[in-house]
């Protein structure tokens, strides 16, 4: 049996419950050390002071623009070249990822140069304040000179995952944050180089990983990465913008809402940003959980979707909400039970534990939310209903986020921005319920041969 036919047979026999949880794990892992390797920063940077630690935030928000060009192209590429080989057209699903790969590094270069050209503008626009300024720039340079291959890990890793090789994909992003983890140390610590070393480490770890992430895609992936299968049709290109538009908007949003955030938040002081900062990093770390798992979920629903297994793909939708609801309840308890303790982890000042003990309670609440609303969003990017998808995109960092932090500011200040994503969290998750059971009941319940 060649490798197409043992891949569909594997994609389409495997028990859905195994085939996820095998699919997802490595992604689960590779995503909690990435937010893990995010907290490293968040903690050491944290050692240095309050603005110091207030930049990671700042940082954070530039980072999800880089993240939304990279998970379009990223996950565009990734469900159609999971569509390619159900269809058992490797040559086909070469064409998609190679035009994601260059286009990807076309794109990460003109961000780069953007970015150091207007390097102080951006920083002040995401919500940088005097004080905060010197530090962001010392770690947003070093953010910006890796976004090429920042963006080119995304396409690799996504498009691993989709052929089914999560595990390779996993190991490389691990490995890269490892290694800044380490570097953290040795720049911050012991080196003392302060957030230069923080973002220094950075760079480093994200180009390690693009490293060992092109190798697992040319020795282990059935599409192959080659200039000769760049595609000369704007169709493809469009396509694979178009699929994965969803992802755009979902990144895309976070970058304006967090950077809303930092605005708002910035007349109460850079020990309020360092605060929110904590705050959204250890959201971050519980909600890789359930991104983990509707990753692991994605390749699924693309592939039997399109090899019409739809009692398969319903049966995944159900499970990984369940299952994301027991890891993100799990993952939460910490944050509900003993948030200033967390906050004081990162950062010893009284008036950050203050203001982040009560954000990290309230987003604990609102994080419970997610697995309805993850699982359904990546559905039906995954089968390409991409109207749809998108306005599910739209909804946690946008439609919701955005009208509820401007309304909670106005009539609650500092307390309206605490409770602001939390409240969107759990408007976001009532929405996605007619999305679910919609799917549910209207798509055939038999399947097709």
């Amino acid at each position: 049996m060649d490798s197409t036919e043992a891949y569909y047979k594997k994609m389409t026999e495997t028990p859905v419950s195994r085939l996820i949880i095998k699919l997802g794990i490595p992604t689960t892992i590779s995503m909690l050390v990435t937010s893990i390797y995010n907290m490293a920063d968040t903690y050491f940077v944290g050692t240095l002071g309050e603005s110091q630690q207030a930049a990671t935030g700042i940082l954070f928000t530039l980072q999800a623009i880089i993240q939304a060009v990279s998970f379009m192209l990223g996950q565009g590429s990734g469900t159609l070249v999971s569509k390619a080989l159900a269809d058992k057209n490797v040559k086909e699903a070469s064409g998609y990822v190679s035009t994601a790969f260059f286009t990807g590094a076309a794109a990460g270069t003109a961000l780069m140069a953007l970015g150091l050209i207007f390097l102080d503008p951006l920083l002040k626009l995401l919500g940088s304040t005097a004080t905060i300024l010197p530090f962001a720039r010392d770690y947003g340079m070093w953010v910006l000179l890796a976004c090429p291959f920042m963006v080119c890990s995304f396409v690799l890793n996504n498009n691993l995952r989709y052929e089914g090789r999560a595990l390779y994909a996993m190991f490389g992003l691990v490995t890269g944050g490892v290694i800044n983890i380490f570097g953290d140390w040795l720049l911050i610590h012991q080196l003392e180089m302060g957030v230069y070393g923080a973002g220094l480490s950075t760079a480093v770890s994200q180009f390690i990983s693009f490293i060992l992430l092109l190798i697992f895609h040319r020795r282990m992936a059935q599409g192959k990465i080659s200039p000769k299968h760049i595609s000369r049709k704007l169709r493809t290109y469009l396509t694979i913008m178009r699929v994965g538009f969803p992802a755009l908007i979902r990144q895309g949003l976070t970058s304006i809402s967090n950077g809303l955030l930092n605005n708002l938040t910035k007349p109460y002081g850079d020990a309020a940003i360092a605060a929110m900062s904590v705050v959204g990093r250890y959201s971050m770390l519980v909600m890789c959980v359930g991104l983990g798992i509707g990753q692991g979920f994605q390749p699924v629903a693309s592939f039997n979707y399109q090899a019409r297994k739809y009692r398969r793909v319903k049966q995944g939708l159900l499970f990984t909400m369940a299952a994301g609801f027991v890891l993100v309840l799990i993952m939460s308890l910490p944050g509900l039970i003993v948030p200033e303790f967390i906050v004081s982890l990162f950062q010893k000042s009284p008036d950050v534990i203050e203001i982040g003990g009560f954000a990290l309670r309230a987003a604990s609440i609102g994080v419970l939310f997610l697995p309805l609303s993850i699982p359904v969003n990546m559905l039906y990017q995954s089968i390409r209903k991409a109207g749809v998808s998108s306005v599910l995109s739209m909804l946690r960092s946008g439609l919701m986020l955005i009208p509820t932090l401007l309304i909670t500011t106005t009539l609650w200040g500092l307390t309206g921005v605490q409770i602001s994503q939390p409240a969107a969290d759990v408007l976001t998750g009532l929405t996605c319920i007619p999305f679910i059971l919609y799917f549910l009941y209207k798509t055939p319940s038999t399947d097709e041969e």
